[in-house]
C-alpha cells in the first residue's frame, strides 16, 4: 500500500471481510427502509442497480442538457445520460483499481464496485432542464419567491427521487434502495441545516464555506430537510465518517469529475466552438510571465483583462480554497502539459470529421482519462476538504486547469449566456404560473394531478418531522416544495412544452403528453 493510502476498518468490514461484528456491518449496509422480496433473487446492490436504470427518472437524462443543447452548437454533444454512462464506466474501473491495489498490499476489498456503479448511474437523477442552468434558477425561485429555506440542490434532488419521489412495487415511496447505494449516492452528505460545530470539527468539506464573517456557507448538500432523517440513516448503516462520503460516494464524485473534464473538450472541439487563439493566447500570456503575475497583488489580478490574468485568477482560488493541496509548481506543470497536449497539438488543428481528426481525439481523450483514473488513491480521513479517495496532486491540477477551459471558453460565450437567459424565463414563467393556478378557488382542481401528488407527499412528510422541526407554515413549504418537485423533473422540451402551453400556446397543447 502507498505511503499516503490508508484502509479504514469500517471499509472493509462493511464488504464482509472478518469478523460476525463485521459481517453484521454488511447487513446493515445492505438493509432497506421497508421489507422487500426482490432480496432473495440476487445480491441486494445488483438489485438496485437495476432499478435505478429502469428508473424512468434515469431515462428522462437522455432529453436534459448536460452543458448545452446541440441545437446550440449543430453538433451532437453529451447529454446527461451520455455523462452518466460515461461516469459509470469511469467509476467502476477506479474501484476496481483501489480493490486491486489493496489486494496486493494484502488486505481485502476496500471498495464495493456494484454500489460504486448504482451511484453512478443515480448521481445525475435530480438535475432539472437546462443544466446547471436550471439549478441555479429553480434555487433562486426556491428561496426567493416560495420561501423554501433549503431551496433547490440537483444534488439533493437525486436523492429526493431515490427515497421519496419514484416509485417500485414493494415500497410507499422511493426505490427502496440499500444504506450502501444510498449513502454513496450522496456527494455532499449533509443538509442545508448542518451544524456549525460539525464542520468546524473536521474543518469545512467541499461544499461549504467559510465568509469572511466566519460563519459557514452551504453551497452544495444531497438532502433537504424533508429527506434528512433516510440520509442519517443509510450513513449509519455504512459507518461513514461525520460530514465524509462513503468511499463508494467518494469514487463516483471522482469519476465525475474526471469525465467533465475531459468529454466536454471532446464536446466543443468538435463543434468548432473552442477557438484556439483566445485560448492560446490565454496560456502564453500566463507562461511567459509566471514570475511576474506571481508578484502582482489581488485587486490588480482581479481587474485585470490581459490574456493569462484569467489562469492567473484561478491558481490563487486554488491556493485559497485548497491550500492543502494546492501548488505552484504543480499548477505550473499543468498549465504546461495542457498548453502542449490539448492547445498546441489538438486545437491548432480544427476538427474536420475526417478518421484522422476522429482518431487524433480518440487518443487525446483515452490518454487523459487513463492517466485521471490511475491517480487515483485513498486518502487519510483528517486530510481537510477531501473525500476518502481523491486524485494526486498532479492529476488534480491538471482536472482543474482542463475544467477552466471549458468554464472560461464555451460557459462565458455571449451567444450561451443569451439563451440560457431565455430558458431561465422558462423556469420562472412555469413555476409562478403554477403557483397562480394552485390558489385559484374556482380553478384548482383542474392543476396536474402529479402535482397535487407531489404536493401531498411534502405535506406528509413535513408532518412526520419531530414536533420541534416541523415549520409552522408547513402547508405553504409543502405545496412550494411540490411545485418544484414537478418541475424540476421535467425534460427540456417538457419543460418549454409547458412554459408554452401555460401562456396559452395552442400549438403546444399536446406536447407534454401523459406528463400532465
Amino acid at each position: 500500500m502507498l505511503p499516503d493510502q490508508i484502509t479504514p476498518p469500517a471499509v472493509t468490514a462493511r464488504l464482509g471481510h472478518g469478523t460476525a461484528d463485521q459481517d453484521a456491518v454488511v447487513g446493515n449496509a445492505a438493509s432497506r427502509v421497508f421489507a422487500d422480496h426482490d432480496d432473495a433473487r440476487a445480491d441486494p446492490w445488483s438489485i438496485d442497480l437495476e432499478r435505478i436504470q429502469f428508473s424512468p427518472y434515469f431515462s428522462r437524462l437522455s432529453a436534459v442538457t448536460q452543458v448545452v443543447s446541440p441545437s446550440i452548437s449543430g453538433a451532437p454533444v453529451h447529454n446527461r445520460l451520455t455523462h452518466t454512462l460515461k461516469v459509470s464506466a469511469i467509476a467502476r474501473v477506479v474501484a476496481l483499481q483501489l480493490n486491486t491495489i489493496s489486494r496486493r498490499a494484502g488486505e481485502g476489498d476496500v471498495c464495493n464496485a456494484t454500489v460504486v456503479e448504482a451511484a453512478a448511474y443515480a448521481h445525475d437523477l435530480g438535475h432539472p432542464p437546462f443544466g446547471h442552468l436550471g439549478e441555479s434558477t429553480l434555487n433562486r425561485l426556491a428561496r426567493e419567491e416560495l420561501d423554501l429555506p433549503d431551496g433547490f440542490e440537483g444534488n439533493a434532488q437525486t436523492y429526493r427521487i431515490l427515497v421519496s419521489l419514484d416509485v417500485v412495487e414493494n415500497a410507499p415511496r422511493g426505490l427502496n434502495l440499500t444504506a450502501a447505494v444510498r449513502a454513496a449516492s450522496a456527494k455532499y452528505p449533509w443538509a442545508p441545516s448542518v451544524a456549525a460545530d460539525d464542520v468546524e470539527r473536521i474543518g469545512p468539506p467541499r461544499g461549504i464555506r467559510r465568509s469572511p464573517d466566519g460563519a459557514y456557507r452551504v453551497h452544495k448538500y444531497s438532502a433537504y430537510d424533508l429527506d434528512l432523517a433516510d440520509l442519517d440513516e443509510a450513513r449509519q448503516g455504512v459507518d461513514a465518517e461525520p460530514l465524509r462520503q462513503s468511499i463508494e460516494g467518494a469514487v463516483m464524485d471522482l469519476a465525475d469529475d474526471i469525465a467533465y473534464s475531459v468529454h466536454d473538450v471532446d464536446d466543443f472541439y468538435r463543434a468548432g466552438i473552442l477557438d484556439h487563439a483566445p485560448i492560446a493566447a490565454e496560456f502564453r500570456g500566463w507562461l511567459d510571465d509566471v514570475l511576474e503575475w506571481r508578484a502582482r497583488d489581488d485587486d490588480e489580478v482581479r481587474a485585470e483583462l490581459a490574456p493569462g490574468a484569467g489562469l492567473e485568477r484561478l491558481r490563487r482560488k486554488m491556493r485559497r480554497d485548497d491550500p492543502w493541496i494546492a501548488d505552484d509548481e504543480a499548477f505550473l506543470a499543468a498549465v504546461s502539459d495542457v498548453d502542449a497536449e490539448m492547445v498546441t497539438d489538438l486545437l491548432a488543428r480544427p476538427f474536420d470529421g475526417s478518421l484522422t481528426a476522429e482518431r487524433r481525439l480518440a487518443a487525446f481523450t483515452d490518454r487523459w482519462i487513463r492517466r485521471f483514473q490511475e491517480s487515483a488513491r485513498l486518502r487519510p480521513l483528517d486530510t481537510p476538504r477531501a473525500g476518502p479517495v481523491v486524485l494526486s496532486p498532479w492529476a488534480w491540477h491538471h482536472v482543474e486547469v482542463l475544467k477552466f477551459v471549458h468554464k472560461r471558453f464555451v460557459l462565458s460565450r455571449p451567444d450561451l449566456a443569451i439563451q440560457q437567459r431565455g430558458m431561465s424565463r422558462i423556469l420562472a414563467r412555469s413555476v409562478r404560473a403554477l403557483g397562480e393556478w394552485l390558489d385559484d378557488d374556482l380553478d384548482r382542481a383542474r392543476t396536474p394531478r402529479r402535482l397535487r401528488e407531489l404536493i401531498a407527499l411534502a405535506r406528509e412528510q413535513y408532518s412526520a418531522l419531530p414536533a420541534e422541526h416541523r415549520p409552522a407554515d408547513a402547508e405553504r413549504l409543502a405545496r412550494s416544495r411540490g411545485i418544484v418537485d414537478y418541475v424540476a423533473s421535467l425534460t427540456d422540451a417538457q419543460a418549454f412544452a409547458l412554459s408554452e402551453a401555460i401562456s396559452g400556446r395552442a400549438d403546444r397543447l399536446w406536447a407534454l403528453g401523459q406528463r400532465l
